[in-house]
């Protein structure tokens, strides 16, 4: 064998050996990973093959273009990924190869929803999306009353829609009447904190009123429409789009559905498959990431086995019972309830705000993340916390679990009532001066860490893990 020149030493060194910072550092995060409560409603843990394929030699090849049509050659066996990604995507959620199409190259869910916009419609036409402080997404064309937050504000015309500030519903008959003096191209259904259903069939009558497409953002509850436990949007929506790393349980990255055949629609009488391809490739991204379409095509397989409807139906479980929780304590969750995997937490009738909440969660191994509830001015600090139950879920948490994790929470809102009160004002730096090492927080953290390690964790071997304090 010929011998190795030196400026490729350290090219098949492991990580530990090769460079001892970043192991650590990640040897870290799977501790903190393990031995927390990770209730954040975006995040779950994916699988050991999924994180074999995202980490295997994929990711040295360059395939600009779609199967059969590259940029480059050498692609035979990363067509046939792509292909099998495709075909999976249609089967996880029951799709007619003849009805529908798929994208599966967006880096993300923001760039998949972009590209999404960017295939229906022209810059400056208009758009309704659910209102960010109500749940809605930043992708769906959030903006302030001074600033344009999001890429789909600055390049499309924006109204929201907002819920209900009493039911915390989506407010359908007030949409119905701004959509008749908007006349949006593209009503989009969707969103990153909204624990309840949605009415797709209203939807489809309010986008049909005037001519516009219906998107769907189903980013949080793909997994619970594979695992049939969530309405599914494809009945009655032109285009969906997804992340693939939420209830869906895959790596980090986003997928476009298309009907086919909407030619109508669409100017120049293009279909509506040409222009989501034209604008992922080469409108908006480069190469795809070949080794994260392999990790999504073990994700979809696995979204389409019967013990993924297992854990869809589990998920929802776990959010009830949680959510049973908090509101036999008396605290106002948004909805009273939910429908499924997340829990909005309006803490602004404890005077508390989701940033102090986050905070001493975080000093007691417990995350999750402030959250904008209705009425909010400031997404800085804002007046709710967001939960969900994803995660645990896939670490085999049943209700009964939950009802601790429930507990737990309770706990932490004595503590910040209690710091708050010492700190002698509201201000956030006055507060985490007063947390300093609050006896409380260390007692808590302790009892959490020893239930959270008494669970099972995927993914990667824990037995090997020390301690990150």
């Amino acid at each position: 064998m010929t011998q190795v020149d030196s400026w490729n030493a350290g090219m098949n060194t492991p990580l530990n050996v090769e460079d001892p910072e970043i192991y650590k550092l990640i040897q870290q995060e799977k501790y903190r990973q393990y031995s927390g409560l990770e209730l954040i409603a975006s995040e779950n843990f994916t699988s050991q093959a999924v994180m074999e394929a995202n980490g295997s030699a994929l990711t040295n090849k360059y395939s600009e273009g779609l199967p059969g049509a590259r940029y480059y050659g050498g692609n035979e066996y990363i067509d046939q990924i792509e292909n099998l990604c495709r075909k999976r995507a249609l089967e996880a959620f029951g799709l007619s190869a003849e009805e529908w199409g798929v994208n599966v190259q967006p880096y993300s869910g923001s760039t998949a929803n972009f590209a999404a916009l960017t295939a229906m419609i022209q810059p400056q036409d208009r758009i309704m999306g659910l209102d960010l402080p109500s749940g809605g997404h930043l992708t769906h064309g959030y903006q302030t009353a001074k600033k344009k937050i999001s890429a789909t504000s600055i390049y499309f015309q924006s109204m929201p829609y907002q819920v209900d500030s009493v039911t915390g519903l989506i407010d359908l008959d007030r949409l119905e009447e701004n959509a008749k003096l908007f006349r949006p191209k593209v009503l989009i259904c969707g969103a990153s904190a909204y624990p309840r259903e949605w009415d797709y069939a209203r939807f489809r009558k309010i986008a049909d009123q005037h001519g516009a497409y219906l998107m769907s953002d189903m980013a949080h509850i793909s997994g619970l429409v594979a695992g049939q436990e969530a309405e599914s949007p494809f009945k009655y929506c032109d285009v969906v789009t997804t992340t693939t790393h939420k209830t869906l349980r895959g790596p980090r990255a986003g997928l476009i559905f298309f009907r086919k055949n909407q030619g109508a629609k669409v100017e120049k009488g293009e279909d509506l498959e040409s222009r989501v391809n034209q604008a992922v490739f080469p409108s908006i991204q480069g190469g795809p990431h070949n080794n994260t379409i392999a990790g999504i095509a073990v994700a979809l397989k696995q979204a389409a086995s019967p013990e993924f409807k297992l854990y869809a139906k589990q998920v929802i479980a776990n959010s009830r019972a949680l959510a049973a929780t908090l509101l036999g304590h008396g605290y106002k969750i948004v909805t009273d309830g939910s429908d499924n995997h997340l829990i909005l937490w309006d803490l602004r009738p404890n005077k508390l705000t989701g940033s102090k909440v986050e905070r001493i969660c975080d000093m007691a191994s417990i995350t999750l993340n402030k959250n904008s509830v209705c009425g909010d001015v400031s997404a800085v600090t804002p007046g709710g916390v967001r939960l969900g139950t994803s995660a645990l879920t896939s670490r085999s948490f049943k209700e009964a679990d939950f009802v601790k994790v429930g507990e737990f929470l309770h706990r932490i809102v004595q503590i910040a009532l209690e710091v708050q009160a010492k700190a002698g004002s509201k201000l956030m730096k006055d507060f985490v001066a007063a947390l300093e090492g609050n006896a409380d927080v260390a007692t808590l953290r302790k009892e959490v860490e020893a239930f959270a390690t008494s669970f099972p964790f995927p993914g990667f071997d824990v037995k090997d893990l020390t301690p990150n304090h």
